[in-house]
């Protein structure tokens, strides 16, 4: 059987429009023409606008679905259950959602008072979070699961990096930079030192001005609190640099600082999958890491041997970063495989 385009559009809920903009950008061709022209689809071009739609679903973009189809050859079935497992998400992420307006609904019945404002804050920051985190990394998360200790030394932090910042005590200064210190050890313990985790929470951080709210972190104290790192990093580096090479440093380092988080994520991810070092994948984000070292470090060859140096023998700069021994180890093997 095959099926006009028309037809199909129909059957599928899209709209024409749609299906020739499949064919124009070669996503879905008709295999077939009429004797008047038409596009004819037959049962495999059925099955993979399935494929397509399944995906679009989960948020991939239309030049990521050609990618995936005609690299992976994916079944249905695979797509399918990445739907579904999407799905279940979702449904667990409603059912906790009213076991929660559940309780407050109880309680107002009974003639309590309940803090409504807590209440509605708490359940705007469950559904925020779960914006960002699935099911299984909100378990992992320490940050999400906070008791009143952690509150207290994040309320304690912030309050600090406030004073700090009102005060116009500058980000170079060792009292600034010690908080830096203390408050990225705090993060790396409280995302259980997992650089995915990390980055996810940092672009919630930004993106969500009730997160900063909740935290009592604005904006600009997060960002007096990175630069204040820089700082306790710069402090190290300068004494292994000569006053060139450290003043291209200083211009260049914070704003590399802001990019490292999602790529140590991307290849501790490619780590975890064991990928070899040598697959294209890792060799682009070896690619990616050496084009950042070079953005604050520079083309010297005499500079870059001397800050690996101070990476070797300094281990307060390794503190706060995401980065151990084993990660610099695969990316040391990454850059080897690029040099053969």
């Amino acid at each position: 059987m095959q099926l006009k385009v028309g037809e199909l559009a129909r059957r599928c809920g899209l709209t024409v429009r749609t299906l020739h903009h499949y064919d124009g950008i070669g996503l879905l061709r008709p295999s077939a023409r009429s004797d008047a022209g038409y596009r004819l689809y037959n049962r495999n071009d059925v099955a993979r606008l399935q494929q397509i739609q399944a995906l679009r679903s989960l948020g991939v973009s239309l030049a990521e679905v050609g990618a995936i189809l005609d690299r992976q050859g994916r079944s249905v079935s695979t797509v399918i259950e990445q739907q579904l497992s999407a799905l279940d998400q979702q449904i667990a992420r409603q059912i906790r959602l009213r076991e929660r307006l559940v309780q407050l609904h109880q309680q107002c019945v009974a003639g309590q008072e309940p803090a409504l404002a807590d209440w509605l804050e708490t359940l705007e920051l469950m559904t925020m979070y779960e914006k960002y985190f699935s099911e299984d990394e909100l378990r992992q998360l320490p940050f999400y699961n906070r008791n009143a200790t952690s509150d207290a030394c994040w309320v304690e932090l912030a309050e600090e990096a406030a004073r700090l910042l009102h005060e116009d005590v500058s980000p170079r200064q060792p009292q600034a930079r010690e908080l830096a210190r203390r408050w990225m050890l705090q993060l790396e313990m409280d995302t259980a030192a997992d650089p995915g985790l990390f980055a996810k929470l940092d672009a919630m951080h930004l993106r969500e001005p009730a997160m900063q709210q909740q935290t009592g972190i604005a904006r600009q104290v997060s960002d007096y609190v990175l630069e204040a790192f820089a700082e306790s990093k710069l402090a190290i580096y300068e004494r292994y640099l000569d006053a060139d090479a450290f003043a291209f440093m200083r211009q260049h380092y914070l704003t590399s600082m802001r990019e490292w988080p999602a790529l140590i994520a991307e290849l501790r991810k490619a780590q975890q999958d064991a990928l070899a070092p040598d697959d294209e994948a890792v060799q682009q984000l070896a690619r990616r890491w050496l084009a950042l070292f070079r953005a604050y470090a520079g083309d010297d060859p005499q500079t870059q041997q001397r800050i690996r140096q101070a990476n070797q023998q300094e281990p307060g700069l390794r503190e706060g970063t995401w980065v151990d021994d084993s990660l610099l180890n695969y990316l040391g093997q990454a850059v080897d495989a690029l040099k053969r």
